[in-house]
Parts: structure tokens; sequence; C-alpha cells
């Protein structure tokens, strides 16, 4: 058997604005609600499955690899929307991007305060 990650749980104080955060981002659909879950189906078949939740959110952290030309398109609609965004997970370099690995990275937070990430490279492949 091949071990896949096959979907992980996302908190959110509002469900629906995330989710649709998220994916009007990347580009991608929000799936039909399913039970209290509202699924954002990656191209890889992992679906993020956002629920609300009440009370203070434990912020996550997700990286999404993407495509030189996907970047620009996506950092684009980061720009576009006046979102803030830093080139490190420590927030220390606000408004660039990084360059790892020879590759492009920026990371931006959405609705629930989770740390989103682009990159055109995995971490580790040099470049």
């Amino acid at each position: 058997m091949t071990v896949q990650l096959n979907h992980t749980i996302v908190s959110a104080h509002d469900k629906q604005t995330s989710a649709r955060f998220l994916a009007d981002l990347l580009g991608l659909e929000v799936s039909p609600q399913y039970g209290p879950f509202l699924p954002v189906e990656i191209p890889n078949g992992v679906t993020l499955d956002f629920i609300n939740v009440t009370g203070e959110i434990t912020p996550q952290h997700y990286a999404f690899l993407v495509s030189e030309a996907e970047f620009d398109t996506i950092f684009g609609r980061i720009r576009e929307a006046g979102l803030d965004h830093w080139a490190d997970p420590s927030h220390s370099r606000p408004g660039q991007i990084n360059r790892n690995d020879g590759g492009r990275g920026v990371y931006f937070e959405d609705p629930a305060g989770h740390n989103l990430e682009i990159l055109t490279r995995p971490y580790g492949s040099g470049g």
C-alpha cells in the first residue's frame, strides 16, 4: 500500500469565507459541503476540509508547490487583493518573496490566521 495524504481539517471562524479565499487565490473550486466540512480539493487529490470552530484558532502552516507560471498568477492575485505577504515564515521580510533553492516562495495569511505559502521548488531541492 502506498501511503498518501488524503485530507486534513482546517479550522476557521467562517468556513465559507476561508474556503473561498483559498480557492479563489489558487484558482480552485470549493466542493459541496460534506457533513460539517467544506472541502477544497488540491489537484494532487488532497482535500482541505474547512470546519467552523469557536474560540481561538491555533495557526497552522499549509504550503502549496506550484509552477513558475502559477506562482506569477497567484502572486498577482495576492498583490491585487492587497494582502500582506512575506519572504519568510517568521514574517520578518515584509513585501518580499524568497528565492530559496533557485525557485520563488511567498507567505501570506488566510482569514483565520493560518500561514499559507506558495513555492516553486521544494526546500532542499538545490538550484
